[in-house]
């Protein structure tokens, strides 16, 4: 069957379609993504009047694109910018309203047991104990396992997006803006570590998410052009030294790096230090890029319920 699942994230809203059937790898059929920002449209906690208008108008498009392609069965979601904003409620009923969508809220733990769930099927058992990292617009999730559940999970709201529009406001920041968010990922960063360590050393670390996939990509990984399967890693030396020139770009300057994205430039910075702060205070030296995610983890769900029905 065809499915197609709507994910109202922090930074876009991605309509992914893809056919599939229960026991089967998800083929990507189609996918049609707007730039929202929404965890930058937050005027004191509430996402604004021409946040909600133009985020009805975006869904009304991706419905448009799901018809247009077939999709027999859609799966619609937020993440921690519409489950944050203090109007959350009124937000989800004008989109139910206007577009019949009825929007999932997950929480941060279901985020994170999501993607660790699409990072085990793609890395298969033989990985071993996994630690999953996934930097979003809103929040940072962690999850470790070595079954399909993972043992332990936390969210922190470290999402780049997040960061950028509350800590960095100059372009480019200042030195002390950049060490103010610098200490304050690592303090919250810090306070999740104890869970995680106890559960032993984890045999494999991947990365998910726009961030990390970009990161790696200036650090020396191959472009997207390449394939899914071929391997791409971010070393934490290598990132390590790109986080001070970062810090001294511009915007526009950072959009002219390979594989970074006007949109999200701006936040590239952020995402950066959040990486560097995980993978130094987990102990992490690389990071394997996973290119499965939350999304595709919202699909291997719904085919495993089939699967079982």
């Amino acid at each position: 069957m065809r499915l197609g699942v709507l994910d109202v994230g922090s930074n876009t809203v991605h309509l992914l379609v893809v056919d599939a059937h229960p026991g089967a790898c998800p083929l990507p059929a189609h996918s049609h993504k707007a730039e929202l920002r929404l965890a930058q449209l937050l005027d004191d906690g509430a996402i604004g009047p021409h946040g909600v208008d133009r985020l009805v108008s975006v869904i009304q498009e991706a419905l448009q694109a799901a018809e247009d392609k077939g999709v027999e069965d859609l799966l619609p979601f937020a993440t921690s910018a519409v489950r944050e904003a203090r109007n959350a409620d009124d937000v989800l009923e004008r989109v139910r309203t206007e577009t019949g969508v009825e929007l999932q809220v997950l929480t941060g733990e279901e985020e994170a047991r999501l993607t660790f769930l699409a990072a085990r099927r793609w890395f298969g058992w033989s990985a071993g104990k996994l630690l999953v990292l996934d930097i979003g617009g809103g929040s940072l999730e962690i999850a470790y396992g070595i079954d399909e559940e993972p043992d332990a999970v936390a969210s922190l709201p470290l999402g780049a997006g997040r960061l950028t529009a509350g800590w960095l406001p100059g372009d480019p920041p200042t030195a002390d803006d950049v060490r103010a968010l610098r200490r304050h990922v690592r303090t919250e960063i810090a306070r999740t570590v104890g869970e995680f360590s106890r559960l032993g050393t984890p045999d494999h670390v991947v990365a998910t998410s726009k961030t990390f996939k970009q990161l790696a990509r200036i650090a020396g990984a191959a472009r997207s052009a390449e394939g899914l399967y071929v391997q791409r890693e971010l070393k934490r030396e290598s990132l390590e030294g790109w986080v001070p020139k970062l810090a001294g770009m511009t915007e526009a300057e950072r959009a002219e790096l390979p594989g970074v994205s006007e949109g999200r430039a701006n936040q590239l910075l952020a995402g950066a230090l959040v990486a560097e702060g995980a993978m130094d205070l987990f102990g992490v030296e690389r990071v394997e890029i996973c290119p499965w995610a939350l999304r595709e983890g919202v699909i291997l769900r719904r085919l495993d319920h089939m699967g079982s029905a």
